[in-house]
């Protein structure tokens, strides 16, 4: 379908996610070991038949631009690619992206020299699957302007996001963006009876919450990211304004769906990926999910108990090792004697030799990976982190917040970042 075009938001600062974008977008934050968080929604898109993406970029964008550019390639006859689109100063903006809508205006005029019949704008930092064709069928069955995904959430978790009201035919009729109070929420509660007429179970999801994903008619997107005064968000801004000029749409989605936007809620998911019933499974024939080929080998486990664990390519774990629901990204190397439960380890960019490792222990610094007797509990270890032998990494003051020389921790998860040496026998 070479009538749809499709842009991927990459996301502000990533703040909440610190410090795993201390140094790399939220698009480019490693998931599930061995891929990146932008590799689902350009997964998703290609799977759908929609091969013409744009991903439009602003902060700390050179790895994201790496793993883009070496991972999708498409053959020259079939006229897709999937492009990068930074922030950058024209002749009529020198600022940055200042909310989703703007970004999308400042890159305007690539949609606006495209032939596309439908725009789709989804986000760069979340894990589901979905078949955009059912959404935009929905949309264009509907001659709808724009159609935005819905996803039925229960009452303690409505002030997350933006809630929709509609019509028995699906058409909005009320928007209220992260509601914090019942008078507020009131007005856009969705009866469960009419959950259960789409087919729906409501199991106490009594609210329908923007999922970030939208479907929009060319011309339609080109007028309302136009019009005075300009808007900068489209939850915040184009959908209020729109919802009497403009008939808007939802599409009601049931699948797994979860926003990684915070520390402990992409430590949640990656652990529930190891888990035995994943609620999101990368074993799944359908709906591949794609991501950099990097010709590693087979892992290594020698003597060691793994219960409910992920362990990615090119893994080694040494004899006496626990590791209980947790998940080993590329490359990571554990030692002997080791545990490690409920934590998140995302690998290692090369392996080290054993002329390296010499030199390691000449210098008194420890190797890549966990060393020999350490102990981690609901921690996450950045890429290339050096853990030395007996280090205990179990928020041992149980802090919910704090930051040290080498760590952060972010809702009570021990957080050590990229490229940090924890020394031999340090205690967090």
């Amino acid at each position: 379908m070479q009538d749809v075009l499709c842009l991927i938001l990459g996301g502000g600062r990533g703040t909440r996610l610190y410090p795993l974008t201390k140094l790399r977008s939220k698009p480019a934050v490693p998931v599930a070991g061995k891929y990146r968080l932008i590799d689902i929604p350009i997964s998703n898109s290609i799977n759908s038949g929609f091969n013409r993406v744009f991903v439009l970029t602003q902060f700390l964008s050179v790895s994201l631009h790496r793993h883009i550019s070496h991972t999708y390639k498409f053959d020259p006859f079939s006229r897709g690619f999937v492009e990068i689109l930074a922030a950058q100063q024209t002749n009529e903006t020198s600022e940055w992206y200042q909310g989703t809508a703007d970004a999308v205006r400042q890159q305007l005029r690539y949609v606006i020299e495209d032939r596309c019949r439908d725009v789709l704008v989804l986000s760069g930092d979340q894990l589901y699957r979905m078949d955009f064709r059912h959404l935009v069928k929905t949309h264009r069955d509907n001659n709808a302007d724009a159609t935005i995904a819905v996803l039925p959430v229960a009452t303690e978790d409505s002030h997350n996001f933006g809630i929709l009201r509609q019509d028995d035919t699906g058409r909005v009729l009320g928007f209220v963006e992260k509601p914090k109070t019942d008078p507020e929420r009131a007005p856009v509660r969705t009866p469960p009876e009419w959950l259960r007429k789409q087919g729906i179970e409501p199991r106490g999801r009594e609210y329908l919450a923007s999922m970030g994903i939208y479907a929009f008619k060319r011309d339609v997107l080109i007028d309302l990211l136009t019009q005075k005064p300009l808007a900068t968000d489209f939850g915040k801004d184009v959908f209020p304004r729109s919802l009497t000029t403009h008939r808007l749409q939802t599409h009601m989605f049931d699948g797994y769906w979860e926003d990684l936007g915070t520390v402990q809620s992409y430590h949640e998911a990656n652990l529930a990926l190891a888990g035995d019933d994943p609620p999101f499974d990368f074993h799944s024939p359908e709906g591949v999910i794609y991501t950099r080929m990097r010709f590693l080998p087979a892992s290594r486990v020698s003597a060691a108990t793994l219960n409910q664990c992920l362990i990615s390519d090119g893994c080694v774990v040494q004899s006496g090792t626990s590791i209980e629901r947790s998940l080993l990204g590329v490359r990571s190397r554990v030692g002997k004697n080791c545990t490690i439960r409920d934590s998140v380890i995302i690998g290692a960019d090369r392996f080290e030799t054993d002329a390296e490792r010499d030199n390691n222990r000449r210098r008194g610094i420890p190797d890549l990976g966990v060393g020999d007797g350490s102990l981690l509990e609901r921690a996450i270890l950045d890429k290339d982190c050096r853990i030395g032998r007996n280090v205990r990494i179990v928020n041992e003051r149980k802090l919910q917040e704090d930051e040290g020389e080498n760590y952060v921790i972010r809702d009570g998860i021990v957080n050590i970042p990229k490229g940090t040496i924890v020394p031999d026998g340090a205690v967090i």
